[in-house]
């Protein structure tokens, strides 16, 4: 993540912007607030705003927001002063860290305000085809359609293309067509330049120069107004934009990955969508099955939002109850991936047993999940797999199940080493020295394939 730190460093703040860096952060520094929406504004971008309280944090806020500028605040202070601390909460900070501060904490507080806990977790056959197929076009530079109903891991997978490609190095700026009105769309995608409209204060870069040398994901594209799909289109093909308000072009190196919940064909029918942009855009397309047609990922991505929320609210990990798994891999889902996520964050909240039990999942109005007909081939089928995740370690010492768990986890991230270690819980060294420990013992360990990394 790009993180943005306003303030002077020195002292505890320095320390703080190191742990930062140790979590992963591409850090950058202003002093001042003027500054940091200067610097924003500038195109230098940034997913988390580290601010000192003692600046004027609303007055950040507020400058940020006039020029449509959306990006996180965290405040922190020495002393942990609590009229303070209170004061930036209010003022619209999303957190307060302590100075000096706590590694840990600097971590989880990262990965809480950026959301960006969202590994690719997968079991099912289904989903894995497709990131087979997304390790085969990652590398290359061709635009790709990522197609599904909503909730069912489209940015997901976008950022796994992202991370796979060569420019994993480089900034990925994601923009939600959908949730930016038509008026604002335009200046948001390729700036403008001063004057260009009623409060265009100052040049404002956009997200196709913010993104250069990247990766630009257009989430939702199919909520783009005909007139702005014109334009898009001329800047896919001669790889240059126009800001608002000036006539001379900008040349951006970018790749292009756009997202729809819509047939794109049909609104090319319909005449709501421009076929030649669909022809652009469509060079590959990447379409995620929802949940319901892989049931194999239910009960590994539930226990992966169990581990997430028990450690996001301070509880205890609980295995989820038999029957829990069995009504889990029976529903339907039809609000997919993010349902399931909401659903067992409630159950993590609301279970009071040693096990998450079937009474603790329950729908968003409430109720919980229904029993299924045990007749029906659905809640057969569902049956068999919960079962099948009960009894698969069943007689097997800790060391097999350690070990077969490791090497399954290898062959369904298709030998991603760091994406097994995500998912299993453990850090990339001791995964590396578990894998050479089985090789050495003569047991086969996937390779990566496909163009997934080895690190």
């Amino acid at each position: 993540m790009r993180l943005l730190v306003v303030g002077r460093l020195n002292g505890q703040l320095s320390t703080a912007v190191k742990m930062a860096m140790s979590a992963g952060a591409k850090v950058s520094h202003v002093e001042t607030i003027a500054a940091a929406t200067h610097a924003l504004r500038a195109g230098q971008g940034a997913d988390l705003l580290l601010v000192d309280y003692e600046l004027d944090i609303a007055a950040l806020i507020a400058a940020n927001e006039s020029e449509r500028i959306r990006a996180p605040v965290v405040a922190c202070g020495v002393g942990a002063d609590p009229q303070k601390a209170a004061d930036a909460i209010r003022a619209g900070a999303k957190e307060f860290i302590p100075l000096p501060p706590e590694a840990e904490l600097i971590a989880a507080v990262l990965s809480a305000v950026a959301d960006e806990n969202k590994p690719m977790v997968v079991r099912d056959t289904a989903m894995q085809q497709v990131i087979q197929l997304a390790d085969q076009v990652a590398p290359s530079d061709a635009s790709i359609l990522i197609t599904g109903e909503s909730g069912s891991g489209k940015e997901v997978i976008a950022r796994y293309v992202h991370e796979k490609s060569r420019r994993t190095g480089r900034p990925f700026i994601s923009v939600n067509c959908a949730a930016i009105p038509e008026n604002l769309l335009e200046s948001e995608l390729f700036g403008h330049e001063k004057g260009a409209f009623t409060g265009a204060v100052a040049r404002r870069i956009g997200k196709f120069e913010e993104a250069n040398g990247g990766t630009l994901l257009l989430d939702e594209i199919s909520e783009m107004d005909a007139r702005l799909q014109a334009k898009l289109l001329r800047a896919i093909q001669e790889r240059e934009i126009d800001r608002v308000g000036s006539n001379k072009p900008v040349k951006v190196d970018i790749r292009i990955l756009a997202t729809s919940n819509r047939d794109l064909a049909q609104a090319v029918k319909d005449g709501t969508f421009r076929e030649d942009l669909l022809y652009r855009l469509n060079v590959v397309n990447l379409r995620l099955p929802p949940l319901r047609e892989r049931p194999g990922d239910i009960v590994v991505l539930a226990e992966f939002f169990v581990k997430k929320y028990a450690a996001a609210n301070g509880m205890a990990e609980k295995p989820i109850s038999a029957e829990a798994k069995r009504r889990l891999a029976a529903h339907r889902w039809p609000g997919n991936v993010r349902e399931l996520e909401n659903a067992m964050h409630r159950a993590v909240l609301l279970s009071t047993g040693p096990e998450i039990e079937e009474m603790a999942i329950r729908l968003p109005d409430g109720q919980p999940l229904a029993a299924a007909d045990p007749g029906s081939r659905a809640a057969q089928a569902a049956a068999n797999a919960a079962d099948a995740v009960n009894r698969a370690f069943v007689g097997q010492t800790v060391a097999a199940m350690e070990q077969a768990l490791i090497i399954d986890t290898l062959e369904h991230c298709l030998g991603n080493r760091t994406h097994a270690a995500n998912i299993l819980g453990i850090s990339i060294r001791t995964l590396r020295n578990k894998l050479k420990e089985y090789s050495e013992a003569g047991v086969s360990v996937p390779a990566p394939q496909m163009g997934a990394s080895a690190a």
